[in-house]
């Protein structure tokens, strides 16, 4: 797979986590949690583009742990 674009969601396929392309580093993609958090480095084999629901999936998860006082 080409390098995502920046911005795009993708889920990176050997932890199964959701991302946002924040960019690309040497071999890697840096994908960061829909919401913030901290960025983890990526293979850009290992990456697909997320699907609507998978992208609705994080977008869930992170109001529901903000709902929680979890995350500023």
């Amino acid at each position: 797979m080409a390098k995502p674009p920046l911005g795009s969601y993708v889920v990176d396929t050997r932890t199964g986590r959701t991302g946002i392309v924040m960019g690309h580093e040497g071999p890697y993609v840096q994908l960061r949690p829909y919401g913030g958090g901290r960025e983890w480095d990526a293979a850009p084999d290992a990456v697909r583009p997320a699907t609507p629901a998978e992208r609705l999936r994080a977008a869930t998860a992170y109001a529901n742990a903000r709902s929680r006082g979890e995350v500023p």
